[in-house]
């Protein structure tokens, strides 16, 4: 499958590295990486909400979800520093 086609592919809470690549997209380096662990998780979920093509709902969200996004984009902007 060429690469294009994966940009139009839902996204779901499992999809942690994606959900950090979009913020790292949207964000860039507004938000380092101790900024990062001190978003607020409800801030957090509205963010991942308006992500286009998300397909998860906030009935969906856990706090490991959260988490692991958190870290993936802490990930992504040492990445990309």
């Amino acid at each position: 499958m060429p690469f294009q086609e994966f940009e139009n592919l839902p996204i779901k809470w499992s999809d942690h590295e994606d959900i950090a690549i979009k913020l790292y997209e949207k964000f860039g380096d507004e938000f380092g990486e101790s900024k990062i662990y001190r978003i607020r998780f409800t801030e957090l979920l509205d963010w991942i909400l308006e992500i286009p093509l998300f397909v998860g709902t906030r009935e969906e969200s856990t706090e490991g979800h959260l988490e692991q996004i958190q870290a993936k984009w802490v990930y992504e902007w040492r990445d990309n520093q």
